[in-house]
């Protein structure tokens, strides 16, 4: 798109949203209520629970796993397979649910414009049901193969549901609970992994009889969103703005607040959708053409690539053996990697209540910047770690700490602030490539961490506080606060830096 046809895009919504689009009287009133927080749990625990727990799930059984695979290959082969081939094939299992995550990424737009934000959450479930069965039967047809393919399917899932609930949840949520609804999927992605954590434990679902029932766990939530979401309307703003339906909008609306006393916010939700009408839908060219669009693109992506090479995911799918580098044994480096995430769920839900209060961009610069001085610190204790058990402790608490840091922003933040920068026009197609870049990246730190470990031993975490530093300039320079703002107010900051 050239300046003129840039600037009359920019003219256009300025026009049509410029008036009207303020921040409804009633908005404050418009609170939390029974049926908001059943709409929020039927969104958020039937999809962002596959995310958290099928990252997390191989961590435990890994060596049962690996050692089914030896088995399987053996019988094929008649020949005892190489520790390698094992490892690869294992490492194969794990980070191709990072692959499907990027597919899914990719398509979220189309979904959630096609079958809409409901629709497209619960469609989605089928993808759990043919993983499930993939994973489960995999033994007793004694195929990897099928585990393979399994996960690969529930990662297309897992990618979808990253872009479909947290817009479900942002365009469901009033204004002054829009950051603390957000932060919903985050939680529940902690908590997933801490099930994962204690199912796969050798003692519960962790054994060489149990493994598939596991993985097989994954289609509770499934379940309990197939019940509970069709009782829950579709996303008002979905139906207005891209359906044109007022009377379903206005009645979904009604559903959410609890109350038919929904006027001004209707009012507020038919300009942006007089604004729609004029401005074309947003492509992915027009994305990156348009610098009134191209800059929230810039700072959604980059939030996102640093919420991934913060190197959460480092700890996370390594967890066992960073604590066996400081010394501890392996039941005792699981019982730390459970406490973790305890850790991790406990300041997910003080991130909650904080996220309105201290608001998105002081969340997320105390995060990155207590991370890059708590990964200092653990850097060096882990060159002493084997020499002093005092060290290998204070290593333990500083995985911690990082946990800490990382759960009070930059952990639940990403999510929802690209649906916080769009409007209704750009906002499938901004999700979708912002939840493919968070993919890609998740997958690129799951695939160099451990040969880089192998290569730097205790020195690789250099490498993410480095990209730590950078991440929290780029935060203070250019990531806008947006708590308690208008789409208006969000796209008029934006308009004024494209003519900057």
């Amino acid at each position: 798109m050239g300046k003129g046809g840039e600037k009359q895009f920019q003219d256009t919504e300025k026009g049509a949203l410029g008036v009207n689009l303020t921040k409804p009287k009633g908005e404050q009133a418009s609170g939390f209520n029974g049926k908001l927080a059943f709409a929020i749990a039927a969104a958020a625990l039937g999809s962002s629970f596959q995310h958290g727990y099928n990252t997390g799930v191989l961590n435990n059984p890994q060596n049962i796993i690996e050692g089914w695979i030896s088995a399987t290959m053996g019988n094929r082969t008649q020949e005892t397979p190489h520790v390698d081939s094992v490892t690869l094939i294992f490492s194969l299992m794990t980070s191709i649910f990072c692959i499907g995550g990027m597919v899914g990424g990719v398509i979220t737009g189309t979904v959630a414009d096609r079958f809409g934000r409901k629709g497209g959450l619960l469609l989605n479930n089928i993808l759990v049901i043919a993983s499930v069965l993939c994973q489960c039967l995999s033994k007793a047809a004694s195929s990897y193969e099928m585990m393979i393919l399994g996960r690969f399917i529930i990662g297309v899932n897992s990618g979808l549901n990253a872009g479909l609930a947290p817009m479900y949840l942002a365009e469901i949520s009033p204004m002054n609970l829009r950051g603390a609804v957000g932060t919903v999927y985050q939680l529940v992605i902690t908590i997933s992994i801490l099930i994962a954590q204690i199912l796969g434990l050798s003692g519960i679902l962790g054994t060489e009889a149990l493994w598939p029932t596991l993985l097989a766990m994954t289609i509770v939530p499934a379940i309990f969103q197939i019940v509970t979401l069709p009782f829950c309307p579709e996303s008002p703003k979905y139906l207005l703005l891209s359906k044109g339906s007022e009377s379903q909008a206005q009645k979904a609306l009604s559903w959410l607040r609890g109350t038919p006393a929904v006027q001004e916010e209707m009012e507020v939700m038919k300009s942006e959708y007089e604004a729609v009408k004029l401005v074309p839908k947003v492509t992915m060219r027009e994305l990156v053409t348009n610098s009134a669009l191209r800059i929230p693109l810039i700072i959604s992506l980059t939030v996102m690539v640093a919420q991934q090479l913060s190197g959460i995911n480092a700890v996370m799918f390594f967890s066992s053996k960073i604590f066996t580098m400081t010394g501890l044994d392996e039941d005792q480096s699981k019982f730390a990697t459970m406490a973790m995430g305890g850790v991790n769920v406990l300041m997910t839900i003080v991130s909650l209540f904080l996220v309105e209060r201290a608001g998105r961009k002081t969340l997320l610069m105390v995060g990155f910047a207590g991370m890059a001085v708590d990964t200092t610190l653990l850097t060096i204790g882990l060159i002493f770690a084997q020499q002093s058990k005092a060290v290998g402790i204070l290593c333990v608490i500083f995985v911690l700490v990082y946990v800490v840091m990382f759960a009070t922003g930059p952990g639940s933040i990403p999510w929802f602030l690209v649906s916080e920068l769009f409007n209704q026009s750009a906002r499938p197609a901004a999700t979708s490539l912002a939840v493919c870049i968070n993919w890609t990246a998740n997958f690129l730190v799951g695939l160099a961490f451990l040969p880089l470990a192998e290569l730097m031993k205790s020195y690789v975490f250099i490498i993410f506080i480095v990209l730590q530093c950078l991440f929290l300039l780029f935060i203070y320079k250019k990531v806008p606060e947006t708590k308690n703002k208008t789409l208006e107010e969000i796209s008029a900051m934006f308009r004024q830096q494209s003519y900057q």
